[in-house]
């Protein structure tokens, strides 16, 4: 039987491949644009006509039909801290996803409300980690008799309820840049530490930046009876890490570097650090998103560098800087699928909506575990500086 010829930009699964595919920034599989030409100026229109009412925030990895509208872009904490500083804006529309959404809730004056446009916007990594599962492993830790020793740290990328656990707890929330600064203050207050929900994050800073070893680290994982783990070899470990990690980080190989490496000579490998532990060993430089962008920025022009993080991002920053280089580390498409729920038809309607004194999707994180995840976030906030 011969398969039939589709006129369609996307391959269909199992149905042939594209031997002509390059890695770079424009691959097979690209986002389509918005259905309704007339959405831009709808958006522009009800964003004029709320005024200051409305602050829009957008992540680094949205696509760029919903950057256009953010009036500041950022990573996620650097966003959750620009709603706080905007008490006069009774309404946050966070071009994000839900974590993000609820630490925005969790830092902002109670009369403003935060609205995720797309409920479904979730995080992968985020649902790795639920707080049934976090309080089974404490329980683990507890039996193992190592849970006095044990100080929890839980990355942004975790939802409000983990890091209200953390902040029950005595720990601390980290971000891809002050990942070092948490666990040096945590290893000054316990001789363990619980690394939720990215396990490499965890691995990368531990091994590469604090000087611990591989085997210094062990691996729990939920899904399995005790994480996977004996009494002993918690007793033994200086890091436990959850058995979480990136959807789209995770997906960089070694032999994306290799390979770049053999076709363009004198290329430079940046990636994120929520990459697995043999890739950021191979790159030449290891950062995150607000680390990538500035070394990008900073590069001097002809030079070549391979990205490894989420595609969005790495397309603006070619189209940013046309005198250098940039290019996807890998050809497979690398979009943050969450992430990219938040388009601009979701957008369009969260904002009209407004308009008309609707009030959709509002994020709210109840008061106990708000208390507890502020402790953990403000435990954060007063690391020293690096």
């Amino acid at each position: 039987m011969t398969t039939p010829v589709r006129d369609l930009p996307l391959l269909l699964l199992g149905e042939g491949s594209d031997p002509a595919s390059e890695r770079g920034v424009d691959c097979p599989g690209d986002l389509p644009p918005a259905s309704d030409p007339a959405l831009v100026e709808r958006a522009r229109a009800a964003k004029a006509a709320l005024g200051d009412t409305v602050f829009v925030l957008g992540h680094h990895y949205q696509r760029d039909e919903v950057i256009q509208f953010a009036d500041v872009t950022g990573d996620s904490f650097k966003l959750a801290q620009q709603a706080a500083a905007r008490p006069e804006a009774p309404y946050i529309v966070f071009c994000g996803v839900h974590f993000m959404a609820e630490s925005a809730d969790i830092l902002t004056a109670p009369h403003q409300k935060v609205i995720l446009p797309d409920l479904g916007a979730g995080c992968s990594m985020a649902d790795m980690a639920t707080f049934d599962q976090v309080e089974e492993c404490w329980d683990v830790l507890e039996d193992a008799g190592v849970a006095d020793d044990v100080v929890p740290v839980t990355y942004m990328n975790s939802s409000a309820d983990i890091k209200g656990f953390v902040g029950r707890h005595g720990g601390v929330v980290c971000t891809s840049s002050n990942a070092k600064r948490a666990l040096d203050w945590a290893y000054s207050k316990g001789k363990k530490v619980l690394f939720l929900p990215d396990q490499h994050l965890g691995r990368n800073t531990a091994v590469l930046e604090m000087g611990l070893s591989l085997d210094d680290c062990v691996l729990y994982s939920p899904h399995r009876r005790e994480g996977g783990l004996s009494h002993r070899q918690l007793q033994d470990a200086r890091m436990i890490l959850w058995r979480g990690h990136c959807s789209v980080h995770g997906r960089f190989s070694k032999e994306s570097v290799d390979d770049v490496r053999a076709r363009v000579p004198g290329i430079n490998v940046l990636v994120h650090p929520e990459c697995r532990h043999e890739v950021v060993t191979a790159a030449d430089q290891i950062g995150s998103t607000e680390y990538i962008i500035k070394a990008i920025e900073a590069a001097e022009p002809g030079t070549s560098w391979a990205v490894g993080t989420e595609l969005n991002l790495v397309r603006r920053l070619a189209n940013a800087h046309p005198d250098k280089n940039v290019m996807f580390l890998d050809k497979t498409v690398c979009y943050c699928s969450t992430m990219n729920r938040i388009d601009l038809p979701h957008l369009v309607w969260t904002l009209e909506a407004l308009v008309r004194g609707e009030v959709e999707n509002v994020i709210t994180v109840d008061e106990d575990t708000a208390r507890n995840a502020r402790a953990a976030l403000d435990q954060m906030l007063a690391l020293p500086q690096g």
